[in-house]
């Protein structure tokens, strides 16, 4: 299904959204999408050579293909802001890892587990440990949670590890100094590695992704028994997406598929190869090698360059050499006759590739702009050309036109007809000039590049702000 992403500032709860929250199942299969809060960080959802990526991310969207509709994540790092998102009506789910404890209880029902874990206490190795045995090492570390005693430890603020801390230092009776912040686990796992900090506390699945980044971080001590993790829900209004969720959820669990999920996302040896690669966008700020050359070539026809990037992924999976079987070369899989028509040669380099199909592009543009009103529709009709050739859309306008249809809105109108260029009855209409064509493949052309190029607006501001550890000295 197709998946939209909204890149989100905060809107704090008033009591007016509050009355207006009425979304259950019913309502949400009505409207055609869920709508989910999750978090970006190198297990939940990031990009990668491009690509989305995500546990939380591919969970929501099996559930969302169960449901058959689509999939709108706003995204949210700020627990206190990924609630109101919730509880203001904004959000249907937060789907978010949340240790399932009873003081959220009180504010909001959760759904069956979709993990366990326990929490960890990250610290830092001794200088020299790769050198020591292993009664040495552990004589340099904290294995007694006694020892916690007048201890810093930071914590991301509204989450259960600061929940736990308190309690331990009631049990132990003595004082943790515990600071709250309002950064993440990984940042936190960063800072140790790094020495700005000492101590934190994190759930271990998180904690093991991240000692592949950072092998001089120890995360053997346990501060807490195994606890679930699951996704929340509003308490009104919420009670028929809860029982569908839970049901699929207990099925789904018991799945390979589910299996091999989680290991791809927190038993695999690949993580730090991911999260090391320059094109890990949360560290590096690149989806890309070409990124620049993008960027400049998207003023050319005025487009947001994560747009352009998200065409040139489709393409060619940003690959300069790769030609199709019907000779279409390079980044942008330009056809050579269409570069000659531009006096481009689209084999000499990248650039060179990326002009002529930024050419065209403007080409496309100039037969669009007067026929489409709609700025984004617009759009969708030049994707459509792109993969298809305008000749073939025009056709399609045509037929929308005739049976009734809106020959300026894309889905469910001049899609469905593009769709059905393939049938005798319409690619032989009097008003067809291009004959026969295979729609299929250029309306799923249109709908995975702005899906990909909203995942890019999601997790790439236009800003370019990147998440980076902070320092807390």
């Amino acid at each position: 299904m197709f998946a939209v992403f909204n890149s989100c500032n905060f809107k704090p709860q008033t009591s007016e959204n509050l009355k207006s929250v009425s979304f259950d199942l019913d309502s949400i299969i009505k409207r055609g999408k869920l709508i989910a809060v999750t978090d970006y960080n190198s297990t939940n959802y990031f990009i990668y050579k491009g690509e989305p990526m995500g546990f939380h991310f591919e969970l929501l969207k099996s559930f969302t293909d169960h449901l058959g509709i689509d999939l709108e994540i706003i995204t949210e790092n700020h627990l206190e802001h990924a609630f109101n998102f919730l509880n203001s009506g904004e959000a249907d789910l937060l789907a978010i890892g949340l240790t399932v404890n009873s003081s959220r209880k009180k504010g909001i029902v959760f759904t069956d587990p979709i993990l366990e874990t326990r929490q960890v206490l990250v610290q830092r190795k001794p200088r020299n440990w790769r050198s020591m045995t292993l009664d040495a090492i552990d004589s340099h570390l904290i294995r007694n949670q006694l020892d916690l005693a007048n201890k810093t430890v930071y914590v991301q603020e509204m989450t259960s590890h600061y929940d736990r801390l308190k309690s331990m230092s009631d049990e132990i009776g003595d004082t943790i100094n515990i600071i709250m912040v309002p950064y993440e686990s990984e940042v936190l796992i960063a800072n140790v590695a790094k020495g700005e900090i000492d101590y934190t506390i994190c759930d271990e699945n998180v904690a093991q992704v991240n000692s592949t980044y950072y092998p001089d971080i120890d995360i053997s001590t346990p501060v807490s028994f195994q606890q679930n993790i699951a996704w929340g829900l509003r308490k009104e209004n919420s009670g028929k997406l809860l029982s569908e969720l839970n049901r699929w959820l207990n099925t789904y669990r018991n799945t390979g598929s589910y299996a091999l999920l989680y290991a791809k996302y927190f038993r695999n040896s690949r993580s730090s190869i991911i999260k090391n690669s320059d094109y890990y966008y949360l560290s590096t700020g690149k989806i890309s090698r070409w990124d620049d050359i993008i960027r400049k070539a998207s003023t050319d026809i005025n487009w947001d360059w994560r747009l352009l990037a998200s065409l040139i992924c489709q393409e060619s999976r940003f690959d300069p050499d790769v030609e199709s079987w019907a000779g279409a070369y390079g980044l942008m899989q330009i056809m050579p006759v269409t570069g000659k028509n531009f006096g481009i040669d689209i084999t000499a380099s990248p650039s060179n590739n990326i002009k002529a199909g930024t050419k065209y592009i403007n080409w496309l543009q100039s037969i669009y702009d007067s026929k489409i009103p709609d700025e984004n529709e617009r759009m969708k009709f030049i994707l459509a050309s792109y993969n298809a050739g305008p000749g073939h859309v025009l056709d399609a306008m045509k037929l929308a036109e005739k049976n009734g249809m809106d020959p300026t809105k894309w889905d469910g109108n001049v899609a469905v007809w593009l769709l059905k260029k393939s049938e005798l009855k319409y690619y032989t209409d009097t008003v067809v000039k291009n004959g026969y064509f295979r729609g299929t493949e250029s309306v799923n052309f249109v709908s995975e590049v702005l899906e990909r190029y909203d995942h890019y607006r999601n997790i790439i501001p236009e800003e370019d702000i990147r998440l980076l550890s902070h320092n807390f000295k």
